[in-house]
């Protein structure tokens, strides 16, 4: 082991790059972890994204079970994350879904009336259902958007009590 001196202090560094909407849950719950955030410098950052510097005692009490805990407070994040990005993907699945059907009924429509002899009743026919779901594809998109977020609500609210748990055991740990 290693015998530290008076006022010297060992740490170890991590970096960790998340969604900007959710670093305010990481910022504010890694000190349950003995983490500190270093200050930020301003550097090249994606868009969207934030680069979190950390650092903590290398020999830091329980640092085993710290990291364990650890560990599952990132993946309930990443659950929290998934829940709130199928709202968007479902949404924009069921209008690209209404919209791709509303192509194949104008391909039909304009086959219809650009064949050998032309049948302008059935382009007609093809052509109303095309325009009403080319139509009906973003009001679809918004009711499937305002179904799955109310869905996800209490399944994110969930996940955040379960993070605040594993937060507060590990903010025990560090104060045994």
């Amino acid at each position: 082991m290693i015998e530290q001196h008076a006022g010297f202090v060992a740490y170890e560094y991590q970096e960790h790059t998340v969604e900007q909407r959710y670093a305010s849950y990481y910022q504010d719950n890694y000190g349950c972890f003995g983490w500190q955030v270093e200050q930020q410098p301003h550097g090249v950052e994606l868009q969207g994204q934030e680069t979190l510097r950390l650092k903590r005692d290398r020999h830091i009490p329980n640092k085993t079970e710290l990291t364990r805990l650890q560990r599952q407070f990132e993946a309930i994040m990443e659950d929290v994350r998934r829940l709130e990005h199928s709202v968007q993907n479902q949404a924009t699945i069921a209008s690209l879904g209404c919209g791709l059907a509303g192509t194949v009924f104008m391909g039909g429509s304009t086959f219809a009336i650009t064949a050998a002899t032309p049948i302008v009743w059935l382009c007609a026919v093809l052509a109303v259902p095309g325009f009403v779901l080319w139509g009906a594809a973003y009001p679809l998109y918004q009711y499937v958007q305002k179904r799955r977020a109310q869905e996800v609500q209490p399944l994110v609210e969930g996940k955040l009590d379960e993070m605040y748990e594993v937060c507060e055991k590990a903010s025990r740990l560090l104060e045994a």
